[in-house]
């Protein structure tokens, strides 16, 4: 049993299911009751899917009876009075934070008198704070805390908002006990993450992997999105339907990624992609651009993958290709894809997020 900590903390979050940051908010809940401390996991949306611990309160419930002016003032005030009620040692903010009027209640009136730690999981800031500056500068210097996931976030923070106290703890990654390698016809390179092109360009993977040499590879494509039909469409437009195949999101799609190839990315941003960690946790390497921010910070070019110049369509085609053809190369990258990810543990980062709630 973990040493009972006495510290209480709320950890508030748009959902518990869909996206990278949910899933790290889940798995943050995991981790600081595996540090003994008591968690209340607050979700604005009635949206649950991935494991947590803790206690739920779930917003979304009240929001699904109605979500017109009056309701919204209401749930405001619930949560404030939540809060309130619990005595929280300290509130962790996963959300998206860019309403300006949304979080001035926020930040005068719901986190009013509570220790606050901002968490940012986006290299655009413009996602976790407003666009008034002033207002932002507030937020992050009225925070005990503010993390990024990323060395690059961090820094960020610190530069746009004239602080010096925001720290980086990296995302984690799951313990996976049993692997299973899927029966597959055709060997695959695989990506997995929302399919809105505006973030992660998918028109560029599409283009690279059909221009590549590719023996008898096929692309599988896991995830759902706005762009999802006018992907299929660029599909269609470039005869390679028999080649590149879409398949919806997937809870859990660890056996899927150990029998790729390869994980490719070609985001326009990111953060510290959940993706390329997990890839590489069961020993399956990675062909990433070299985007802001977070692959620069996970791949050692030609040891666990490759990191390619973003928004260059021919050195990612030449990328693919090369772990296709050369493979003393990818044995090399392969070989090294687990152990490159064994300081992202849940045990370690537990710890890491121990010791900082400790230190404020």
């Amino acid at each position: 049993m973990p040493k009972d900590t006495h510290k209480k903390i709320a950890l508030v979050t748009i959902s518990l299911s869909g996206g990278g940051a949910e899933r790290s908010t889940a798995m943050l809940s995991r981790m600081l009751v595996s540090q003994g401390f008591k968690v209340h996991i607050i979700t604005l949306n009635d949206e649950v899917s991935y494991e947590y611990a803790g206690v739920l309160y779930n917003m979304g419930l009240e929001k699904n009876k109605g979500d017109n002016f009056l309701k919204r003032i209401a749930r405001f005030m619930n949560l404030s009075k939540y809060l309130k009620n619990e005595n929280f040692d300290f509130i962790i903010d996963n959300r998206s934070r860019n309403n300006v009027l949304k979080e001035w209640i926020y930040l005068h009136y719901i986190y009013r008198n509570h220790n606050l730690i901002y968490v940012n999981h986006s290299s655009l800031l413009s996602n976790y704070f407003t666009s008034n500056q002033r207002l932002s500068e507030k937020m992050a210097h009225s925070a005990v805390g503010l993390i990024g996931v990323s060395q690059h976030i961090t820094e960020a923070i610190n530069s746009n908002f004239k602080v010096k106290k925001a720290k980086t703890i990296f995302n984690p990654i799951e313990n996976v006990e049993t692997i299973e390698h899927i029966d597959s016809k055709h060997p695959y390179f695989i990506f997995v993450g929302r399919i809105e092109d505006k973030v992660k360009n998918l028109s560029l993977l599409i283009h690279a992997f059909a221009k590549a040499k590719k023996e008898n590879y096929h692309l599988r494509i896991y995830g759902d999105g706005s762009d999802k039909n006018k992907m299929h469409q660029l599909v269609k437009t470039l005869n390679m339907e028999s080649r590149i195949k879409f398949y919806p999101f997937q809870q859990d799609i660890t056996n899927e990624i150990a029998s790729a190839r390869a994980l490719l990315l070609t985001s326009h941003y990111e953060g510290f992609p959940r993706a390329l960690i997990e890839s590489l946790s069961v020993g399956t390497p990675v062909i990433s651009v070299n985007c802001v921010s977070g692959p620069a910070e996970i791949i050692t070019n030609n040891h666990n993958g490759l990191l390619v110049e973003n928004h260059n369509e021919d050195k990612f085609s030449n990328a693919i290709e090369s772990f296709i053809f050369d493979e003393q190369l990818y044995m090399n990258c392969k070989s090294n894809a687990k152990n490159s990810v064994s300081h992202l543990s849940l045990v370690k980062i537990a710890q890491e997020w121990s010791n900082y709630i400790t230190s404020l």
